[in-house]
Order: structure tokens, then C-alpha cells, then sequence
């Protein structure tokens, strides 16, 4: 830590003190001399008034340049340490902290992000604090911290842990019904540790489980069969459910499509007895990460969940020859391809064909029939895959964008 560092709670809480003490003195001061006059000059002992003065310059001076000197020296000490809490120390750890209704999320340099905020101790923060819909609040109460995020406004907050431990985060601002549950953690590790959790978690794959942390879904719904803003997840897989779909009841089996359905499309069928609250993450998922989350929801009921698609391409050894990030490879990349306009030579002759769902159908079954121009027919045909995994492998590529 910066040895000249002054962390948000040695800026505060000296304030804080200074105020309550000066109103404690004058509390006491105040009562016991309002006691005293009551005792001293109860109507009993003396009943007609004998002071003849009809007025004290000195006493009217100190009661007047008393206050006026305490409320300045308030106000001076409390402007110094507001002016310590938007001093942003030098070289901070930089964190984006997105809030929505009702969740945290939070996302770091490399990529990584994570529901809970993990920062290493005796280093500076700078949270900048983000909204994707209406007004929250980013309070930390350990590290005397509070700061209001207001959708398209910038704002940021810092602190420092100055030892490792798990202190609370939450929202202060009233935000809806889900508000009471907008609470998360920020742990505080030593460098080291955070170090190697930041480096593990950078660039790699997230489980149906850390998609749906990530995104603050468990923010609405549980996973322990208590019903929350939305309904629990808790064995959703093959449940029957009652939903509102146009203003009329119907009751329908919780399938792949009715997740999926309901990722993309949360206000088609809404649950009966829960608000129509819930976001759209069309845009936000990946077809690998939807399909990712709805095997965690169909492994919770008990199923055995279908292979991942990434995890497919994986042990078919496709990323051998096709990268994920726009490089070249023995293959063409996967990135952006489903779509695409891609000229390849069939039978001899050059042509030019659209990469949609048939094409990245025909080039897992059958892929000398069209070979993509600038490449060499080396791939083998994956004639043993079954549908279910083509479509796996399908949905996989059209989601690498």
C-alpha cells in the first residue's frame, strides 16, 4: 500500500467523529444547563422575576460566533474529506460495476467478471459504476462508501481493504420489488492469491452456472425451491407451469425451447404470479452460452444434460484447425462465419454461397462438397455424429462472433 494513502475510511471517519462529538458536547451542555435553570429558577424559589438587565453584548457575541465557528469547522472538514474520496490514488485496480435489477456484476481489465467483487488488499480500487436500467446505489459501509449510479451518467467510487476479509455491498437506492436481494460481497485476498484467480479466469469458458452469476439471474431466482421476484430453478426441467401468454392462461412443460424462449423472450410467457419484470438477453448470450445455461438447468432436474457444443468441437479436435478469433488457420475461423458470404470451389467450379445453417450442416457431414477457396479438402467427414450433435456443433459456430 502507498504509504502516503489515505483510505476512504481515514478520510471519513475522523469527520464523523468531530461532528458526533461537538453534537454530543452541546447536547450535554445544553441539558445540563437547561437543568439547572429549572432547579435554580423554578417558579417556586423565586416567583417574580429580580434580574433588572436588558441585555449582554459578550453573551450575544459567544452565542453567535460559537456556532458560527463550529458549523464552519464542520463544513471544512467535512469538504476535506469529500475531496480525499474523489482523489483517485495513482495506479488503481480498475472495476466495472454493472447494476441491474436485482444484481451485481462485475467486470475487470482482462475480461474477466465475476457476481462478487474480488479485489487484492492494500491496493486502490476505482470502481466506475454502471446501470443498465434505473437508479441504484453503490454502498459499501465497511469502507464508508456510498455513491449513487444513474443510468448514462458517469460516476465511479474507490476504496481500499487494508486486510483480507468478506465485506457486504449493497444497493441503497430503492430500485423495485427485487431490491432487499441486491446484495453481494467484496472479498478482500492477498495479491497473490488475487493474481492467480484473475489470471485463472481470464479468457476462459463460463459453466451454465457462472453465466447465470455472471448475468445476476440468481439475483430473481434461487436454486433452493424458494420463490424469489421470479420463480425458483430449482428442478425447472420438465416442471408444468402456468403461464400468461397474450393475457391468457396455459399450461405448458418447461422444455429447451420454453428457456430458451424465455432468455430471449422473457415477457412471451410469463409466469403466472410473478411480475413481467424480467430482461431480454437477446444479444447479451451467445447461442453456446443459452445452450450452456439450459444444460445446468436440465442437469439440476436430474437429466443427464447433451454435450456442450464448445465442448464438442473441443474433443473433435475442430479448434486444431479453426480459431475462435478471426485467425487463420489449416481452416477457416469460426468467427463471424455463420452468415457469411464465402466463395468455395464445388466439383471444379467456383462458387459463391452463404454460410447459413445448411451450409455448416453439409461442411460437418460432407465437407469435400464445397471447399472453402484458399484451403486445402483435408477435413474428414464427421459421418458418426449423430443430429443432435451436429446441431450442437451448428449452434456453436453460429454463436462465434
Amino acid at each position: 500500500m502507498q504509504p502516503e494513502l489515505i483510505t476512504t475510511t481515514q478520510a471519513v471517519d475522523p469527520v464523523f467523529i468531530f461532528i458526533f462529538g461537538a453534537c454530543l458536547v452541546l447536547l450535554v451542555g445544553i441539558t445540563l444547563t437547561m437543568v439547572a435553570f429549572v432547579i435554580r429558577y423554578r417558579r417556586s424559589r423565586a416567583p417574580e422575576p429580580t434580574s433588572q438587565a436588558s441585555g449582554n453584548i459578550w453573551l450575544e457575541i459567544v452565542w453567535s460566533a460559537l456556532p458560527t465557528v463550529l458549523v464552519l469547522a464542520m463544513f471544512y472538514y467535512g469538504w476535506a474529506g469529500y475531496l480525499a474520496l474523489r482523489h483517485v490514488p495513482r495506479d488503481p485496480l480498475q472495476v466495472t460495476a454493472t447494476a441491474r435489477t436485482w444484481s451485481w456484476s462485475f467486470t475487470y481489465a482482462n475480461g474477466m467478471t465475476s457476481p462478487r467483487l474480488i479485489v487484492p488488499v492494500g491496493k486502490p480500487v476505482l470502481v466506475n459504476l454502471v446501470s443498465l436500467d434505473v437508479l441504484h446505489g453503490f454502498y459499501l459501509p465497511a469502507f464508508r462508501v456510498k455513491r449513487d449510479i444513474v443510468p448514462g451518467m458517469k460516476n465511479h467510487a474507490w476504496f481500499v481493504a487494508t486486510k483480507p476479509g468478506s465485506y457486504d455491498l449493497f444497493c441503497s437506492v430503492y430500485c423495485g420489488v427485487g431490491h432487499s436481494g441486491m446484495i453481494t460481497t467484496v472479498e478482500a485476498v492477498p495479491q497473490a492469491q488475487f493474481d492467480a484467480w484473475l489470471q485463472q479466469g481470464a479468457g476462459g469458458e463460463h459453466t451454465g452456472k457462472e453465466l447465470l452469476e455472471k448475468h445476476g439471474c440468481f439475483g430473481c431466482h434461487s436454486l433452493d425451491g424458494t420463490p424469489k421476484v421470479g420463480p425458483s430453478l430449482k428442478g425447472v426441467w420438465g416442471r408444468s407451469v402456468t403461464v400468461l401468454t397474450n393475457g391468457n392462461e396455459r399450461s405448458i412443460t418447461v422444455d429447451e425451447a420454453y428457456l430458451r424462449r424465455s432468455i430471449l423472450e422473457p415477457n412471451a410467457d410469463v409466469v403466472k404470479g410473478f411480475p413481467p419484470v424480467m430482461p431480454s438477453f437477446a444479444g447479451k448470450l451467445t447461442d453456446a452460452e443459452i445452450s450452456a445455461i439450459i444444460a445446468f438447468l436440465r442437469a439440476g432436474s436430474g437429466e443427464t444434460p447433451r454435450p456442450d457444443g464448445a465442448k464438442l468441437a473441443k474433443e473433435k479436435q475442430c479448434l486444431a484447425c479453426h480459431s475462435l478469433d478471426g485467425s487463420s488457420g489449416v481452416g477457416p475461423t469460426f468467427k463471424g462465419l455463420y452468415q457469411s458470404r464465402v466463395t468455395v470451389l464445388q466439383n471444379g467450379k467456383r462458387l459463391t454461397v452463404t454460410a447459413d445453417d445448411a451450409y455448416l450442416r453439409e461442411s460437418i457431414r460432407a465437407p469435400a462438397a464445397k471447399v472453402v477457396e484458399g484451403f486445402q479438402p483435408i477435413m474428414p467427414a464427421f459421418t458418426d455424429l449423430k443430429d443432435e450433435e451436429v446441431t450442437l456443433l451448428t449452434e456453436f459456430i453460429k454463436g462465434v462472433q
